[in-house]
């Protein structure tokens, strides 16, 4: 049976999502325990890994600063032990449109395995909290047993410790995400002060807590199916040369179960035995028989399963694997399509670009703009003055001192309003602002608007140029 038969025998599976029935209402799943394969065994250890930075990273600091932190309040950001300002927009912004062309990227050559590897809504919902289900009510069809039983001792207990442990985990999932936000020891501050004592943190606590017990507890794979967009993306991203989880039905078709004394090869029966063992291990209900589908998250439950069954019925492992769609039909593959050059092009014109933003990021910048609404003044000592507002950031966890020097006319005077002294003294991490006149004598100015070119100095070094216009009668008019 060709591919393209094989794919028009039933297409009423794509006209609705399997956890939604004909009236609209949720079908409530409940997967089977995955079965603890190579692939299953390797998502354990790259969900450890992955939580363990998740939960560390907070409490790793560089000098006494974040190493990581995300003050969406504050306007300030900490990337890898390097703080960042509002003033460095533009390298976040490029930073994360590199990180999501690398995603599609990814997900042209790869598929979904973002979603069932390294998402973080896959891999609590899987590796945490369905793992204490299991543990406590056990397998899926105890699972429906006891949702199906009257309300005993003993399923009280179940349910109440289960939703008391998913309470604990939505709590220690808020207290770091409120650590990413605001720090570590403000963090701490929060939680050990009555609530009284800043209300504002304690109900955003309780509400990220609320979220997030909500999600894994009630919500669960809907999460993936109806509100991520990433799914639905797909069918702009994925091509027939794209890698994902794929049932091979040149292999697998036709499908029949084991029968005792059955010659299949003789009756034209594929490996595949109907088991449906793919399906029960789903965690959002699909059958992957069916093809590709926006529900998949690439999980591989389905192939750790098949591959059992495979080696009980003496067949080869893969009928379910990842492969790609031209793989399976032609037996070949081209991963290095049109589509893949020309968006790694795009990913490494963008990465070469933020790579030369950081490579000349400046530890201090300055911001030297004239006061509006103001043109010039005539100084007792004959010069022409501007007036300016100069803002100053820095951007590291030490204390500076500056100073300004024009560099195109030595004969200009830089002065702070209300300042005696030439030294410009900013805090650590913190924004300095002042006023300024810059005073210029007659001769040096030539047209109305004459360019400046001032240069910022630490301790006599320059670490900086910034440009202006000084506005200024031409000189013997």
């Amino acid at each position: 049976m060709d591919a393209d038969s094989i794919y028009e025998l039933d297409q009423e599976f794509r006209d609705s999502i399997k956890t939604v029935d004909k009236d609209g209402k949720r079908i409530w799943l409940n997967p089977k325990k995955p079965f603890n394969e190579r692939y299953h065994k390797a998502r354990i250890w790259v969900s450890v890994l992955l939580l363990g930075l998740l939960f560390g990273t907070p409490f790793i600091k560089i000098d006494g600063h974040p190493f990581m932190l995300f003050n969406i309040f504050e306007r300030k950001f900490i990337l890898f032990g390097v703080p960042f300002w509002p003033q460095d927009f533009h390298i976040l912004v490029l930073g994360a449109i590199a990180f999501i062309i690398f995603i599609v990227l990814f997900t042209v050559v790869f598929g979904r395995i973002w979603c069932g590897w390294a998402c973080p809504q896959t891999i609590f919902m899987e590796m945490v909290f369905r793992k204490i289900e299991y543990w406590i009510e056990g397998d899926a069809s105890k699972q429906k047993k006891l949702n199906n039983s009257p309300w005993t001792t003993e399923k009280i207990i179940k349910k109440a410790s289960k939703q008391a442990i998913f309470v604990a985990i939505s709590l220690l999932i808020a207290h770091t995400l409120m650590a990413y936000l605001v720090g570590l020891d403000k963090t701490i501050e929060i939680v050990s002060m009555p609530p009284s004592a800043n209300l504002s943190g304690f109900i955003a606590l309780l509400a990220f807590t609320g979220v997030f017990y909500w999600v894994f507890s009630y919500f669960r794979e809907q999460a993936c199916i109806a509100v991520c967009p990433y799914g639905r993306l797909q069918g702009v991203f994925l091509t027939k040369e794209s890698i994902a989880v794929m049932y091979d039905w040149v292999r697998g078709e036709k499908r029949a179960k084991i029968r005792k004394n059955q010659d299949r090869e003789q009756l034209g029966f594929g490996d595949c035995i109907d088991c449906n063992l793919c399906v029960h291990v789903c965690p959002t209900g699909i059958d992957i028989r069916n093809g590709t589908q926006l529900e998949c998250v690439n999980c591989t439950a389905c192939i750790d399963a098949c591959d059992v069954v495979m080696r009980k019925t003496n067949k080869p492992e893969g009928l379910i694997r990842y492969a790609s769609h031209d793989s399976i039909e032609k037996g070949k593959n081209k991963i290095f399509t049109a589509r893949v050059k020309a968006y790694s092009v795009v990913l490494l014109l963008i990465l070469s670009l933020l790579g030369y933003l950081l490579a000349t990021r400046t530890d201090v910048e300055t911001g030297f703009l004239r006061v509006p609404g103001m043109l010039y003044n005539k100084e007792d000592n004959g010069n022409i003055s501007n007036l300016y507002n100069v803002k100053f950031v820095n951007k590291t966890f030490d204390p500076i001192d500056l100073s300004l020097k024009v560099l195109n006319e030595p004969d200009a005077i830089i002065r702070r309003v209300g300042s005696t002294g030439e030294g410009i003294h900013i805090d650590a991490n913190a924004l300095e602002e002042g006023i300024f006149f810059v005073e210029l004598p007659p001769k040096s100015i030539k047209s109305i608007k004459t360019k400046l070119v001032i240069g910022v100095f630490e301790n006599g070094k320059q670490i900086e140029t910034v440009k202006t216009n000084f506005v200024g009668p031409v000189s013997g008019k």
